[in-house]
């Protein structure tokens, strides 16, 4: 008998052993993660905010639409934040205010008025204001591998009857159990034998939560006995009202897309567009309803039984007397009050690739996914949509079948910041980023960079110099020949340096290039801002390699800043989670080429849209606005390419197939029509083309590049680094005028 209950009592010894150190693993598991858990929060991206001063550049349709992608709701008097009224021109907006890094932005009541394509008034408590800024719109997050998506609140922060309603429906005896409810058990081991299988579990809140942190969805014994234990640990270690609270953030009720919407907070602004704290009674109890099953309650799938739900909720506050029937039959008769429009989060994936990217430059994913920062970028939404518009409609116009692809960045032409991105012809996919990752011949648009190294030795080259246009055979790796032609199959003799590049010739720019040196040509590509790989081999100089839009946006950047590197960059700012400022990301700018050479290069690239292969621009922008550019087309028309800026924007589009495929088009009769939609409607500053020190215009013989007299045949006025102008003088003087002091004061050149 005693050798019998040997065995027996080790045996219970063992399990009271391997009990109780299981006990202390789950413990060590919850005193450990808990708190940390409670405060894992994506990282926010948000767009800049508009700036709102009088004088603004904006249109009543931009403002409007600003407007609805923040959410404000339409109402005949906005007395709360994050309302509208509008009358025709005329806005009344309450602002919800905005914590910006460094500065906060209160809500306030303002009155704006828009006239043509300006902002006339701008007014708030019968003061005119100077300068305030929108709340701006989230345009995505960058969440961890789950999805999960939460906005945190503190409980002292939700109205009163939404955590008495939750507990009313999910957990009446809340504050008087230990983590886990015996009638609760009984009650679904019941329904559990009647069914022959798991499908009740009879969880309070606190078993809900520590489901939801720390197990898997399976239904077993095992499971369940561990589901109680820690729920009993957990609420031995934290009071109630901190697990009320962490319940109210984690909880799931939802999902957009990718993106899991945990916690109460963040659940009102997607189904109402509304701080928790501004929610009815009828909308609290619609989201608690919502706990029960988020797919199956979901009021924009099904209204109906939503409805059904939301109102049992109330009906059972009432019956507990947490509200008068009364106020319960009033919430009852209430629509769902939704919002309907259309999410505006994570909707940009090809620009939000590119502030990822950034972003894992200095910060791993981990932190990125859980420790709440907010990331505040260029992005423009007013030019996004804009540049997805000019996309969409001449990408229809050339190939209504859907073949052709196209990519296009916009930069803020003086500072770098990337404002726009499409990555693909279908705008919201979030698949292969073509503006980052597609890698093609870039054409002609590497030319100005040929003709940039020469402009850099003015004593050697300037716009008159003469260029042989003629055949050219370079000999190449065994016995080789490479043979560049001119797109129209012919030669054109002697040209100026200018025409050369206006008219985009083959020839006369391979022959400048190899006088150069491709040394000197892969120094300028360099100093602009091409980091990738260079091929130095003769076809580099007609553009050879392999590039993405980004970087001919790098490059073009380069030019269009007056020869000033600037790394492109689509961060502003990045805030902590308690709201700390964390880094900031300033313009940052090195001089890399000669202003001279690149004013020479501006004027060139002037031309090319006045009269050279870029002039299609001026069928889409008034002939009066002040553009350069420069077209791009490779083999076969496989590539067809727009690079071009004004007075505020640079931007570059492509036109291509996935599969390299021709495309039957040219730079001007594809991506220069993209470029000039888009440039026409979302620019609003000209080129400011003025000669800087040290250079002066001459007026010289177009055919020969000799000086030449004003009102002489084939005269035109070219600027010059002083002391370059040509020595051969064509021996016609010519009448006097004031041509060129017209010249000089329209342009900035001195006497």
């Amino acid at each position: 008998m005693a050798k019998t209950r040997r065995p027996v009592l080790k045996l219970l010894l063992a399990t009271i052993v391997a009990g109780i150190l299981f006990l202390v693993y789950l413990d060590m598991r919850i005193t450990s993660t808990f708190t940390d858990k409670m405060w894992e929060l994506p990282a926010k991206v948000y767009a800049r905010p508009l700036e709102l001063f009088v004088g603004a550049s904006l249109s009543a349709e931009d403002l409007a639409w600003e407007l609805e992608i923040l959410g404000y709701r339409k109402v005949t008097a906005p007395d709360n934040p994050g309302e509208v009224a509008r009358a025709g021109n005329r806005f009344e907006v309450h602002t919800r205010g905005f914590d910006f890094p460094g500065e906060r932005e209160s809500p306030r009541r303002v009155w704006l008025e828009v006239q043509g394509q300006r902002l006339q008034v701008l007014r708030s408590g019968g003061r005119d204001i100077d300068l305030m800024r929108l709340d701006p719109v989230q345009i995505g997050g960058i969440y961890p591998h789950h999805g999960e998506d939460r906005v945190l609140v503190r409980l002292d922060d939700v109205p009163a009857t939404l955590p008495a309603a939750l507990l009313a429906v999910e957990d009446q005896r809340f504050y008087h159990h230990w983590g886990f409810s015996i009638t609760g058990i009984v009650r679904a081991a019941f329904s559990n034998l009647r069914s022959g299988q798991i499908v009740a579990g009879g969880s309070t809140l606190t078993q809900q939560l520590v489901k939801n942190y720390y197990l898997t969805p399976e239904r077993t014994i095992v499971r369940k006995i561990t589901e109680v234990l820690m729920a009993i640990l957990l609420e031995v270690h934290y009071s109630k009202e901190q697990i009320l609270e962490s319940y109210l953030n984690e909880v799931y009720l939802g999902q957009e897309g990718p993106r899991g919407i945990h916690g109460f907070a963040l659940a009102s602004l997607h189904y109402f567009d509304r701080p928790l704290q501004q929610l009815g009674l009828h909308q609290q109890a619609l989201l608690v309803g919502m706990v029960k099953g988020p797919s199956l309650y979901n009021p924009l799938r099904s209204p109906e039984r939503a409805l059904e739900r939301r109102n049992l909720v109330l009906d059972l506050m009432a019956a507990q007397k947490l509200i008068p029937v009364a106020e319960a039959q009033a919430a009852k008769a209430r629509p769902l009050g939704l919002n309907h429009r259309e999410g505006i989060r994570d909707s940009f994936p090809a620009y939000l690739d590119l502030v990822r990217r950034q972003l894992r430059l200095e910060y791993r994913d981990e932190d990125l996914a859980t420790l709440g920062l907010s990331i505040f970028t260029s992005f423009d939404p007013l030019l996004q949509r804009q540049m997805e518009r000019s996309s969409t409609t001449i990408l229809q116009q050339l190939d209504p079948s859907g073949e052709l692809q196209t990519a296009s960045i916009v930069t803020r032409s003086g500072s770098g910041e990337v404002a726009a991105l499409v990555g693909g012809r279908k705008v919201r996919y979030a698949g292969f980023n073509r503006a980052l990752d597609a890698q093609r011949p870039a054409g002609s648009l590497l030319k100005p960079a040929v003709y940039l190294a020469a402009l850099e030795q003015p004593q050697r080259y300037t716009l008159a110099t003469v260029l042989a246009d003629t055949p050219l055979q370079v000999a190449g790796p065994g016995e080789q020949i490479w043979e560049p032609r001119n797109f129209d199959r012919q030669t054109h003799g002697d040209v100026l340096l200018l025409q050369a590049l206006a008219n985009s010739y083959n020839v006369a720019s391979a022959r400048l290039g190899m006088e150069l040196g491709l040394d000197a040509v892969v120094d300028m590509l360099r100093r602009l801002g091409i980091e990738g790989p260079i091929p130095e081999v003769p076809a580099l100089t007609l553009g050879a390699g392999a590039y993405s839009p980004m970087d001919m946006a790098a490059m073009y950047q380069g030019i269009a800043s007056g020869g000033f590197r600037m790394p492109l960059r689509s961060i502003r700012d990045i805030v902590d989670g308690r709201g700390e400022p964390l880094r900031r990301y300033p313009l940052e700018y090195d001089r890399t080429v000669s202003l001279q050479a690149v004013h020479l290069v501006h004027y060139g690239l002037r031309e090319v849209v006045r009269e050279g292969t870029g002039r299609g621009v001026y069928n889409y922008i008034d002939s009066g606005f002040d553009v350069a550019g420069k077209t791009g087309t490779t083999n076969d028309g496989r590539d067809s390419w727009f690079a071009g800026f004004s007075g505020d924007l640079l931007t570059v589009t492509w036109i291509g197939r996935d599969d390299n495929g021709p495309t039957g088009l040219t730079g001007s009769t594809g991506a220069l029509k993209v470029w000039g939609h888009f440039m026409a409607r979302a620019s609003r500053r000209p080129l400011d083309y003025r000669m800087p020190e040290d250079m002066q215009p001459f007026w010289i013989e177009a055919t020969t590049g000799r000086l030449t007299g004003e009102g002489c045949p084939d005269a035109r006025l070219i600027p010059f680094v002083t002391g370059s102008e040509p020595g051969q003088h064509s021996g016609c003087k010519g009448g006097q005028s004031k041509v060129r002091d017209w010249f000089e004061s329209l342009f900035g050149g001195k006497k």
